[in-house]
């Protein structure tokens, strides 16, 4: 028995010197040499035209993107003229050059100086129907309203004593307001709009 309790004691001393020597390890483990950490960069997905600039140092990265770059397509074309003039009065040369220069988006469209809406930011066909629709039934309300004004309130209110002259053109002005007004519910009734 004495030689069974020896190996006990010694396979349990070995079990616990080395687990006191493991919690050694872990509470004074040596610092591993840092790495620098490289940043993940997730770049934008834009149009084909697009352009990225990434600059990184110690301090950190920037990133400056631009969509449809370059933003703005130029043409720019001259024509050269040199003929020499004819007729009735004689002749002489003339000597031209004309230069144009165009500004394009990238669907191609010319820029001429103002905005430019295009695809989901334009009016659909209903509504650009809509609007000549509203347009129309209002220069014939309008006309319909000064007609029956000059017809029925100007006779009326212009035998009004002093200001009779400015009452009438108040009730043309009315008249042409109201027939304006009640020629766009109208036209917007009859157009679905």
């Amino acid at each position: 028995m004495n030689k069974i309790k020896i190996a006990a004691i010694s396979v349990g001393g070995v079990v616990a010197f080395a687990h006191i020597g493991l919690l050694g390890y872990v509470f004074n483990r040596p610092k591993q040499p840092e790495i620098p950490q490289v940043p993940t960069i997730n770049i934008p997905n834009g149009t084909p035209y697009s352009s990225y600039k990434i600059e990184a140092n110690k301090e950190g990265y920037s990133i400056e993107y631009k969509a449809n770059d370059p933003a703005i397509l130029e043409s720019h074309k001259s024509l050269n003229l040199d003929k020499e003039k004819g007729g009735l009065f004689g002749g002489g040369r003339e000597k031209r050059t004309e230069t144009r220069y165009d500004q394009y988006t990238m669907e191609g469209t010319r820029n001429m100086g103002g905005a430019v809406t295009q695809g989901e930011e334009g009016k659909s066909a209903k509504d650009i129907e809509c609007i000549v629709a509203d347009a129309g039934a209002r220069s014939q309300g309008a006309m319909a309203g000064s007609a029956i004004a000059a017809g029925v309130a100007v006779p009326a209110v212009s035998s009004i004593p002093y200001v009779g002259w400015l009452a009438g053109g108040w009730a043309l002005l009315l008249g042409q307001k109201a027939g304006s007004e009640l020629g766009s519910q109208v036209g917007s009734v009859f157009n679905d709009c």
